[in-house]
C-alpha cells in the first residue's frame, strides 16, 4: 500500500515581516493566551527560505511534516530534517530553521511564551546556510 503525501494543515498567509529570508507562510493553529502560554503554528518554507537566528526564552519544539529542512544551533553543525523528525530547541539557545535549497519544508512549531516571546537576532548568512 502506497501512502499519498498531503499536508495536514492549511498553508496559511505569507509572512511579511523581516524575521525570515525568502517566502514563508504561517497558519496559526493555537494562539498563546493568559490561560495557556503555548502557541502552535504550521510554517511552510519555500525552497531556500529560512528564519533569522533567534531564540525562545522557554524553548520550542519543531515537528517536520513535509519536505526537507535544516535546523542549526549556534556553534553546532546543521541538521537535515525530514518528515517525522522532531527537534527540541533548548531555552535561550540561538538557532535557525528553514527549507533546503531544493525542497520546500513544512513544520509545526510549538512555542511556549511563559518566559517571554521570541528574540530575533541577525540574518543567517549564505555561508552559514550553505555549510
Amino acid at each position: 500500500m502506497k501512502l499519498k503525501s498531503e499536508t495536514i494543515f492549511p498553508k496559511g498567509d505569507k509572512i511579511t515581516n523581516t524575521n525570515f529570508i525568502g517566502t514563508v507562510h504561517l497558519q496559526m493553529l493555537v494562539a498563546s493566551d493568559s490561560i495557556n502560554p503555548t502557541a502552535i503554528g504550521n510554517v511552510t518554507f519555500e525552497p531556500g527560505a529560512r528564519t533569522k537566528w533567534h531564540y525562545h526564552p522557554a524553548g520550542q519544539i519543531l515537528m517536520a511534516t513535509d519536505g526537507v529542512g535544516y535546523y542549526q544551533e549556534k556553534g553546532q553543525p546543521k541538521k537535515i530534517l525530514r518528515k517525522g523528525d522532531v527537534i527540541k530547541c533548548p531555552p535561550n539557545v540561538p538557532h535557525w530553521h528553514g527549507a533546503s535549497p531544493e525542497s520546500h519544508f513544512v513544520q509545526v512549531a510549538v512555542t511556549n511564551n511563559n518566559k517571554g516571546v521570541t528574540v530575533w537576532l541577525e540574518a543567517v548568512t549564505e555561508e552559514e546556510y550553505n555549510q
